[in-house]
C-alpha cells in the first residue's frame, strides 16, 4: 500500500481492544454497538489471507459476543485499513475475496463445521485519504447493467460499513472524547503544523482523562512519533517518550515548526503580493495606451485583458506599436 507508515501504526493501534470498542462505539451505527460485550473482544491473526491483492491490504480481525433475541453468538468484524491516496473501486470484489478466504480458513482450522453454519462478519473499511470515498459499498451494485428481475436473487451481495476519516469536522470528533477521535484529528491536521499543534493539544487533554492514562500514554506516544517522523517534523523525536509528561517539551517544538510556517507564509504572501503588483501594474499601463491609441476597450478586449498571464500582458505591450487594430493587436500572429 502507499502509505505504509499508516498501515503499521493503525494496525498496532488496532491489536488493542479499547481502540477497536472506541472505532465501533463512536464510529458506527449505534445500535451495533449495542449488541456488542466488549469484553468478549478477541484478536484473530489474519496473516492467512490467500495471495490475491496481497499487496494492498493490511487486515485486522476481532470476534466479539452479542446476544441477539436471548442467544450469544460470535461476530467477526473484519476491519480493513485502506490508506491509499486513492479510492479503490475493486473494494466489493476484494472483500469478497477477504470474508470468503477466512470463511474457508475457519473451516480448515475446524473452528466451524459446515453442519454448524458459518458465523455472522462484519466488514468495515477504515479511509483516510483525501478524497471523498466513491466506491460502490456493496458488490451488487457493480453488477452492470442491472440484470433482469429473474436474474437478480442470483447475484452475489456483500456490504461493508465504511469509516471515512476525513469526512468527520472537528466539531463531529470534539464530541467523541476518545484517545482514537484525537487520533483521527491529528491525521486530518494534514501537514498544517498550527492545525496539527491543537490537534495534539487535545490528545493529552483526553488522555490524561482516561483511567487508563498511562496505557493509552505509551501506545498513541508511540503512533504520534511514527506520524510526526513521516510528516517530516524536525524535531528530536528520541526525547518524546510520553505526550503528557513531555508535553511541554513538544509543545515548544511544534510551536517553533508554526511560526516558521506562519514566516514561510507570510513570505509567500509577499512574493505572491508582488508578483499580482507586477501584473495589474502592467495591465493598467496596456490599457492605458488602448484607449489612447484606438479610442476605449471593447467588452471583448476587457475579457481578454483580465485573463491573460504575464506574458501575454509583456507581448502585447511590445506589439501596441505596431498593431492598427484592436483585433490585430490581440491576434496570436
Amino acid at each position: 500500500m502507499a502509505a505504509n507508515h499508516h498501515d503499521t501504526g493503525y494496525k498496532e493501534l488496532f491489536s488493542y481492544p479499547e481502540f477497536v470498542q472506541q472505532l465501533i462505539e463512536g464510529f458506527a451505527p449505534p445500535e451495533l454497538a449495542a449488541l456488542m460485550d466488549f469484553t468478549t473482544l478477541q484478536n484473530h491473526s489474519g496473516h492467512y489471507i490467500t495471495p490475491l491483492f496481497e499487496e494492498k491490504f493490511e487486515d485486522v480481525v476481532w470476534s466479539v459476543e452479542i446476544t441477539w433475541e436471548g442467544m450469544p453468538q460470535r461476530v467477526f468484524l473484519y476491519i480493513l485499513l485502506e490508506f491509499q491516496s486513492t479510492v479503490d473501486r475493486t473494494m466489493p470484489i476484494r472483500l469478497m475475496h477477504y470474508v470468503a478466504c477466512f470463511y474457508s480458513e475457519l473451516l480448515k482450522q475446524k473452528v466451524v463445521t459446515p453442519g454448524q453454519g458459518l458465523p455472522p462478519i462484519l466488514p468495515i473499511v477504515l479511509y483516510n485519504g483525501s478524497k471523498p470515498w466513491t466506491a460502490p459499498r456493496d458488490i451488487f451494485e457493480m453488477v452492470q447493467p442491472e440484470p433482469p428481475a429473474f436474474l437478480r436473487v442470483y447475484q452475489p451481495h456483500l456490504r461493508y460499513y465504511l469509516i471515512d476519516e476525513g469526512r468527520y469536522t472537528d466539531e463531529d470528533l470534539g464530541l467523541r472524547q476518545t484517545p482514537l477521535s484525537g487520533v483521527f484529528s491529528v491525521e486530518n491536521a494534514g501537514q498544517s503544523w498550527e492545525a496539527l499543534q491543537r490537534a495534539v493539544d487535545r490528545v493529552v487533554v483526553i488522555i490524561r482523562a482516561d483511567p487508563n492514562k498511562q496505557r493509552i500514554d505509551r501506545i498513541i506516544t508511540r503512533w504520534l512519533k511514527r506520524h510526526l517522523q513521516w510528516l517530516g517534523a524536525e524535531l528530536d523525536l528520541a526525547q518524546l517518550n510520553s505526550l503528557v509528561e513531555d508535553k511541554d517539551m513538544l509543545a515548544e517544538n511544534l510551536e517553533n515548526l508554526v511560526k516558521k510556517e506562519r514566516q514561510e507564509g507570510r513570505q509567500e504572501g509577499r512574493q505572491e503580493g508582488r508578483l499580482q503588483g507586477r501584473h495589474e501594474g502592467i495591465e493598467g499601463t496596456l490599457r492605458k495606451l488602448i484607449e489612447l491609441k484606438f479610442g476605449g476597450v471593447s467588452d471583448w478586449a476587457e475579457e481578454r485583458l483580465t485573463q491573460a498571464s504575464d506574458e501575454q500582458l509583456d507581448a502585447w505591450v511590445g506589439k501596441i506599436l505596431t498593431a492598427g487594430t484592436l483585433e490585430e493587436l490581440f491576434s496570436d500572429h
